[in-house]
């Protein structure tokens, strides 16, 4: 076995036994069936699994363990799935002993008694350890002749899972996985002896944003997914190594795929990463854009009508109109007389792209429309959030990692909640809290559900006032060198948060790590899709940084102001400053004024949409290009860590292409190559550029903002987007979406003043109202509401018009009631 040490780490010690005759050195308390599987001898098991607790419940693993005159000995077949290695210990395994072999018959007998012979319609019928284990480990024929137990089937544990009892072979896999690993423990084993089964509360679904898990680990096929029940047998399908195109975790997936469609999607095993876990959007979320809305064809505008054409004529259309941006002319209106004068094309690419889709995007704007107008964050976002992704996150490669987490002090949580926004963010968090006691603190005005199941103390925040917070923070959160801040997405929305995060992580000398939402984010960072920053982390304004993108580009004089962003882009258009707009998957709901950005696509003379489906950009385009899905095109997604995170192609595209291979030919048709057409050339470029180790940008002065006073009847508003919500990456899986958590208005006792939750509370803006049920919430900062950002039909964004630190309105919704703080005599 080779060497358990590393420098600087003390030896593990270590226990000699022999198994089957063979000797093993391992770590001492090494469970025996591990120390099997390091000499190659493979002991049957079903409960057993490397990442839960041992359990011992199905006897399927027994081995022998002779007296071998040392006092090791046992006079009965042990469980070798929680029985730990000791020296000088003898073990035989079914290999070398008629004991244990007939053991493990035993055991198999016993569970096929009244497990239903049903292989042939069984979902795992074909991967089924129990299956394998009956053919290499059982006997040949049953001598049970009577009639085999039956229950009710199948039980809907949660819209997505549904339960076959009489499969069930009780190995505890499933509860074990909901109450360690993801904190859901709404399924149990009840009843005892041959009563004994998986129950559920009656009241309440299973819902766990990880149920996929239960299904995937189940061995006998007893939970399956509702999606995928009856639609294939694995002898029927391709499986393809892929990675996880909805949230910046970085997970490693197996898509299962048939026919040119995808089937079922599992989690992959990479110990670094998501180990052998994922949640259920990225398992069951992949129908999004295979339905009657997706664009095959080019569209290109006739009069007020999108008709489909062909791809000459469409990039045609596209070059006409383009160029036709670029002529001069005067910009009428006394209100922009005097200002500066600026590029008439804007790029905003979105952030669902992959690395080398987003470097074509950077690529294109800067050497065939000679503009840094450039954004992918389709999403509130400052300025402070631009000078902090140039300061510490793009050109840094891997910084802080999913290691670092588990072998942290403590984390700082600043306006992020993991379980929402990073699946196995939360996952690794949870596993540290459990096992090395880690202590976790989460800067926020609520203690959430997530943060819950973290065991983490809240460091109370009015959103928007975390800037002062962190400058200040209790004497109980302790961090130092071994610590790790991270810093999510929405911080970046109160002034002064993300320059006092980075002044925290110096004072201390804790690790920072910023976590996107998207997949796409940190990937578009380092290709240089913000209006401040080229590839690799350069500065637009710094000219040896120019040179050497102009060198690798073969190109001159580029642009070196920084550009607008996605916001001022958009407002231009309106204006009719900016004339010509290139989007790619924006959606105008994501945005902070989602009106503004309609305004925008609908006031430019001229607009090129790149999508996979219609939308309200495609609506209002000029020349629509279809582009392929995820499964349709290769590329990098980096990962919150800057972990690169591959995937192959591995279902054919017809009429479609890759972003960058559409903005090749536009590049073509200009008379400006790009040079690249592949995401293997994009992404050979992409390194042969290399990230910049020269100056960082300075962070912009961002003091924290005064904040507007709740008045009577008023307070501030908390928001944030759940994992399962309105999204249009996840619509079209109904069963998926089913699971989503029931919408509610979260406020402290003191405001609810003695209602009940489930009592109808409005919040509202001059804007419009959304009414939703109340939700007490214990640990919660009084005069603060939360409702979720995306429910389904209604963004806060569209609704309310409001972000996170707005004053919003709250009342009764069937009376004039109107709430207020306990201080101020509130009586409901």
């Amino acid at each position: 076995m080779s060497e358990n040490t590393k420098a600087g780490v003390e030896k593990v010690d270590q226990v000699t036994l022999t198994i089957d005759g063979v000797e093993v050195s391992v770590p001492k308390g090494t469970l025996v069936i591990r120390a099997a599987e390091e000499v190659g001898i493979a002991i049957p098991r079903f409960c057993d699994h490397p990442l839960l607790d041992p359990v011992g419940a199905c006897r399927q693993c027994l081995v022998e363990v002779p007296d071998a005159g040392n006092g090791r000995g046992m006079p009965k077949p042990q469980a070798s799935c929680t029985l730990e290695a000791a020296p000088g210990m003898q073990i035989k395994t079914q290999l070398t002993s008629p004991v244990a072999e007939k053991a493990q018959e035993g055991m198999l007998e016993f569970l096929l008694i009244n497990h239903p012979l049903d292989c042939p319609v069984c979902d795992k019928g074909g991967e089924c350890p129990l299956q394998n284990q009956s053919l290499s480990h059982g006997y040949g024929e049953s001598r049970y002749l009577g009639a085999k137990r039956t229950f009710p089937k199948p039980i809907n544990i949660s819209a997505q899972v549904l339960l076959d009892r009489e499969r069930c072979v009780l190995c505890a896999r499933c509860t074990r996985f909901s109450a360690q690993i993801a904190g859901d423990p709404f399924i149990a084993l009840v009843e005892r002896g041959a009563l004994q089964q998986v129950g559920i509360y009656e009241s309440e679904p299973f819902e766990s944003y990880f149920s996929g898990n239960t299904i995937q680990i189940c061995p006998v096929g007893a939970l399956t997914s509702a999606a995928y029940r009856f639609r294939a047998r694995p002898f029927d399908l391709v499986s393809t190594p892929t990675s996880c195109e909805h949230c910046a975790s970085g997970c490693e997936l197996r898509a299962d795929h048939r026919r040119g469609a995808v089937m079922r999607r599992l989690a992959g095993n990479d110990p670094e990463v998501n180990e052998e876990w994922n949640c259920d959007k990225g398992r069951f979320a992949f129908v999004s854009g295979r339905g009657d809305d997706r664009v095959t064809r080019p569209l290109v505008r006739d009069g007020n009508v999108l008709r489909p054409a062909s791809w000459p004529e469409a990039i045609d259309a596209a070059v006409r109109g383009l160029r036709a941006a670029a002529e001069p002319r005067e910009i009428e209106g006394e209100e922009f007389a005097g200002l500066p004068e600026i590029s008439p094309f804007a790029v905003l690419p979105g952030g669902r792209l992959t690395m080398e889709d987003a470097y074509g995007y950077a690529k294109f704007a800067r050497t065939v429309l000679g503009t840094n107008n450039i954004d992918h964050r389709s999403r509130p976002h400052t300025l402070e959030e631009a000078g902090f992704l140039a300061h510490a996150v793009a050109g840094t490669g891997l910084g802080t990692t999913y290691a670092d987490l588990e072998n942290a002090s403590a984390v700082l949580l600043v306006g992020f909640e993991p379980e929402d926004e990073s699946p196995i963010v939360f996952l690794r968090l949870r596993k540290a809290v459990r096992k090395q006691g880690l202590k976790v603190f989460t800067v926020a005005a609520q203690q959430s559900y997530g943060s819950e199941k973290l065991s983490a103390t809240l460091v109370p925040a009015v959103p928007g006032t975390e800037a002062s917070v962190l400058q200040n923070l209790p004497r109980e959160v302790e961090l130092d060198e071994r610590s790790v801040v991270l810093v999510g997405e929405r911080a970046g929305l109160a002034h002064g948060t993300l320059t006092a995060a980075l002044d925290l992580v110096h004072r201390t000398g804790a690790k920072l790590g910023w976590v996107p939402r998207r997949a796409g984010e940190r990937g578009a960072v380092e290709a240089g899709t913000l209006p401040n920053l080229l590839p690799g982390g350069r500065l637009v304004t710094e000219p040896t940084a120019r040179v050497d993108v102009q060198a690798a580009w073969g190109v001159a004089n580029l642009p070196a102001e920084p550009g607008l962003d996605a916001d001022a882009a958009f407002a231009a258009a309106a204006e009719g400053r900016v004339r010509a707009l290139v989007v790619g998957g924006v959606e105008p709901a994501d945005f902070r004024h989602p009106e503004a950005v309609i305004r925008g696509l609908e006031a430019a003379e001229f607009v090129v949409s790149l999508e996979t489906r219609l939308s309200q950009v495609t609506e209002r385009a000029d020349v629509v290009f279809p582009v392929s899905l995820i499964e349709e095109r290769s590329g990098t997604f980096l990962n919150w860590e800057g972990r690169e995170r591959g995937m192959t192609q591995y279902l054919g595209a017809q009429h479609v292409m890759s972003d960058l291979r559409v903005l090749a030919a536009l590049a073509d048709a200009m008379g400006a190559p790009l040079g690249i057409r592949t995401a293997e050339q994009a992404k050979a470029e992409l390194e042969e550029i290399g990230p910049w180790d020269g100056s960082r940008a300075e962070m912009p002065d961002q003091a924290p903002a005064d904040l507007a006073e709740p008045g009577p009847g008023q307070a501030v508003l908390a928001t944030w987007r759940e994992l399962i919500d309105d999204s249009r990456g996840a619509d079209g899986e109904e069963a998926l979406l089913a699971t989503a958590r029931q919408p509610v208005v979260r406020m402290n006792a003191a405001m609810a003043n003695g209602l009940p939750d489930g009592t109808l509370v409005r919040v509202a803006t001059d804007r419009g109202e959304l009414v939703l049920p109340l939700a007490v919430t214990e640990e919660m900062i009084d005069r603060v509401v939360w409702v979720p950002t995306a429910i389904r039909g209604a963004r806060v964004s569209t609704v309310l018009g409001a972000v996170a630190g707005d004053v919003v309105d709250v009342a009764l919704a069937d009376s004039e009631h109107r709430f207020t703080a306990e201080s101020e005599g509130a009586e409901a």
